[in-house]
């Protein structure tokens, strides 16, 4: 696997890294349920915006821009990735916030990778070579030691609300795969709407107060950034990478939400800091230098994304085509057997006989 391949997932961790300590200086003048629905609506709000905009400068092309739309038979799966990881998922974890320390949630976050990548490979069967187990257990461990408190981590019943919120949200990583086809703008974007709308009238109906204009703004633009850009990238990875290594990648985002923490409130790192970096670090490694090889055939299979005509896409055009890659349209692929590296994207979510 290479770096390029792991650019989106990683980018979309720095930027959802990003948005932990952004957002804490905003939590001071909001609830955490609102600023939760703010950050989703603003995540939401900017990409349809940014759609709007893609969509206009499309219209003087040569032909109309393809619909943008959820085909129907995916929709469940867009809307329970909506109603786990942007309802359900932010609840639960503001409920057990309020029954836990933070050290303790920052611990039981973690497990959130976990969980989806076990819901991948047990429930959905995604290949899980040794390489890619490794180097989410080293990931894993590098989570735990960078949110680590010495006595910090006891029990505490809001201790299963956090896992619970885990769950909801390695749920929500596996169905958004099933959708990840389609433009990931407008999954991000629909995911963000609703789950904003969704958050905020709950926050609002239990009694919370709308912010000043000045933190509503920069609500909006922290969660443009740190959940509508990173989401988007989220899918595009998943669409790439499979479930599992997406989130292997993704969980390394606490790592740069502390490296930014520090540049905001500028600390001397501990040692835990850089044992935790160097296991991620390594986890990482593991990941990119995975090559996973072996004959497969490829089942027929119509879809529509944005491709260029590579050995997997070798298609006619029911349209005049001007030669401009990549470009997206509805398109099949015929039954195809070969051999050459790959991961478990959008064209390789085949079984295998036996592990690799």
């Amino acid at each position: 696997m290479s770096i390029r391949s792991a650019a989106p997932a990683l980018a979309a961790a720095l930027l959802f890294g990003a948005s932990t300590p952004l957002a804490k200086l905003l939590v001071g003048n909001v609830t955490p349920l609102l600023l939760a629905g703010l950050l989703y609506l603003g995540s939401g709000l900017g990409l349809c915006l940014l759609l709007a905009l893609r969509r206009l400068r499309q219209k003087g092309g040569e032909h109309a821009p393809e619909a943008l739309r959820i085909p129907r038979a995916e929709l469940p799966w867009l809307l329970g990735a909506i109603v786990f990881g942007g309802v359900l998922g932010p609840a639960l974890l503001m409920l057990g916030l309020t029954q836990t320390s933070g050290a303790s949630a920052s611990l039981l976050l973690n497990v959130e990778g976990v969980l989806t990548a076990v819901i991948a490979w047990w429930v959905f069967k995604e290949n899980a070579d040794r390489q890619i187990v490794l180097g989410m257990v080293v990931i894993v461990l590098g989570g735990l030691l960078l949110s680590w408190e010495p006595g910090g981590a006891t029990f505490s019943p809001g201790a299963l609300l956090i896992v619970g919120a885990c769950l909801c949200w390695a749920v929500d990583n596996n169905l958004t795969r099933k959708v990840s086809t389609n433009d990931a703008m407008l999954v991000a974007g629909l995911k963000g709407l609703l789950a904003g709308v969704s958050n905020t009238a709950l926050a609002l109906t239990g009694g919370a107060a709308l912010p000043s204009m000045t933190t509503l703004g920069a609500s909006l633009v922290v969660g443009f950034f740190g959940y509508g850009l990173s989401l988007t990238l989220f899918v595009v990875a998943l669409r790439t990478l499979g479930t599992a290594r997406t989130g292997a990648y993704f969980s390394v985002a606490p790592l740069f939400g502390v490296a930014i923490s520090l540049v905001l409130w500028p600390d001397l790192p501990g040692p835990l800091f850089w044992m935790a970096a160097a296991l991620m670090t390594l986890g990482v490694w593991f990941h990119v230098r995975e090559r996973h090889e072996h004959e497969h055939t490829h089942e027929p299979l119509e879809h529509s994304h944005r491709h260029v005509h590579d050995e997997h896409h070798q298609h006619e055009h029911a349209f005049a085509w001007n030669a401009a890659e990549p470009h997206t349209h509805t398109h099949r692929h015929e039954v195809l057997t070969h051999k050459h590296p790959h991961y478990p994207d959008i064209h390789h979510r085949h079984g295998h006989a036996h592990p690799h």
